[in-house]
């Protein structure tokens, strides 16, 4: 009788288990220093938790950003709640750690994309690792820095 090692399956398993640290972290201590996180998240999942408006304006899939105002992370051993801004309107959330497609946290240029490695067979789950060597550019919102202007511009 021959068995395999689930390798996948494993990365898979670690890799949530991470964000999950992470996110027990942030709602003990609070985000330190710039760090935010993007993460996107199948709204189909069956123990996904979001308004309707919601998920009729992003079926299949959608990109949370938790940064500077977010409110009531419960972190679970399954999934976390919480609840973001949309537009002025508190909305709560529940997210299962099965759901999510990417996290990212673009300040330390570090990211986790997970993929199937058949696009029809979801029982093959794959972990992709980015980091700051191998990161595609994030999309931020654009920040407006201040204008430097030298003094010597001025002088005669």
């Amino acid at each position: 009788m021959s068995r395999d090692i689930d390798y996948g399956n494993l990365m898979h398993s670690a890799m949530r288990g991470l964000i999950r640290t992470v996110l027990e972290d942030v709602a003990e201590h609070g985000l330190p220093g710039n760090h935010h996180f993007f993460i996107t998240f199948d709204t189909n999942h069956p123990d996904a938790q979001l308004a309707e408006w919601l998920s009729d304006r992003y079926p299949g899939e959608m990109t949370v950003v938790m940064q500077h105002w977010f409110d009531n992370l419960d972190v679970g051993e399954d999934g976390f709640g919480v609840t973001l801004n949309f537009g002025d309107a508190p909305e709560p959330l529940y997210i299962p750690y099965d759901a999510i497609k990417t996290f990212v946290d673009p300040s330390v240029e570090f990211g986790l994309r997970f993929e199937s490695a058949d696009p029809e067979d979801d029982e093959s789950p794959l972990a992709e690792i980015t980091t700051a060597a191998d990161a595609e550019p994030v999309e931020e919102p654009e920040q407006k820095d201040a204008d430097v202007v030298s003094l010597d511009s001025f002088r005669k």
